[in-house]
């Protein structure tokens, strides 16, 4: 196996019988003997050609994860700057529907409580959501996340992404909301609202 390229064996078909290089033909037993050494090659090089693949795919996934983090940590820093100086009464980030990039929507807000945490936030039945603290459309896992993150936040701040649809001619804006799931506002659950996947 010093040369992985070679071919050890002819390819393409043949009208001659199975030879072992000598001119006679072999028996039963010896040509199970040279499948299976074959095989046993095939394998091996397989091994080799997937191990080699994979470390390749994985370093480049290690560093796209890399850049992913120290991007996003640079962006909570600059949402955390931008969210104290643009937000409004309803925590509705103004600027956010013009400078953050459109990330597909994985669920939907379908209903909302009066006075609770959700409608306190400014989210409305319709809103699509993009972001919703870590969950997003790559991870959300049918939604598990959001409720890990709700359960992980309680009476702490999310910072949740949302497509609102506007005028017809408009389309949708993108809107940063910040939500803060909590007990104590007299209906069921910590964000009354009601989310559907997409």
């Amino acid at each position: 196996m010093d040369d992985l390229h070679a071919p050890t064996v002819a390819s393409g078909p043949t009208s001659q019988p199975t030879t072992n290089g000598a001119g006679r033909e072999l028996t039963l037993p010896q040509l199970m003997a040279k499948k299976e050494d074959l095989e046993g090659e095939l394998s091996a090089l397989g091994s080799v050609l997937d191990s080699v693949c994979i470390m390749g795919i994985m370093s480049k996934l290690e560093i796209a994860v890399q850049e992913q983090f120290a991007s996003g940590k640079a962006l909570e820093v600059a949402h955390s700057a931008r969210s104290q100086a643009t937000t409004n009464g309803s925590g509705v980030d103004m600027g956010a529907s013009r400078a953050s990039a459109i990330e597909p929507p994985f669920a939907k807000v379908n209903t909302i409580v009066p006075n609770s945490p959700a409608e306190e936030a400014g989210l409305r039945a319709g809103d699509k959501v993009t972001r919703f603290g870590g969950a997003n459309w790559t991870n959300h896992e049918r939604l598990s996340k959001v409720a890990q993150v709700v359960q992980q936040n309680e009476n702490r701040l999310i910072i949740v992404k949302v497509l609102r649809e506007t005028e017809p001619a408009t389309g949708s804006a993108t809107l940063e909301l910040q939500l803060t799931p909590r007990r104590d506002w007299g209906g069921r659950g910590l964000l009354g609202c009601h989310l559907l996947p997409l």
